[in-house]
């Protein structure tokens, strides 16, 4: 198993350029009130249901308001097999 990788926000756009997966795990009404650039919204409690959604091929970039949902999500992604994941945080990291 692959223990998620802390990320900042430069390697982050970076890698969203390149195709990564940058996945908001914040609640709906969150994820409307501002988002990063490209980011879809997938919560937390729905991720794993949802994780199918995201090309296995692509590493996936998490983030959520201050960073304790995004470290559940990636490490919850990793136990679930993914290999390339990465937790930007909370996303005034990116501001």
């Amino acid at each position: 198993m692959t223990q998620p990788n802390s990320i900042v926000c430069d390697e982050a756009r970076a890698m969203v350029a390149q195709g990564a997966h940058l996945v908001d795990v914040r609640m709906p009404h969150e994820f409307a009130q501002g988002a990063l650039p490209g980011a879809i919204n997938i919560p937390l409690q729905n991720l794993l249901a949802e994780v199918h959604q995201l090309d296995h091929e692509q590493p996936v970039i998490l983030y959520c308001r201050s960073g304790m949902r995004s470290q559940q999500a990636a490490q919850a992604l990793s136990l679930f097999g993914r290999s390339d994941v990465h937790d930007l945080g909370g996303i005034h990291n990116c501001g």
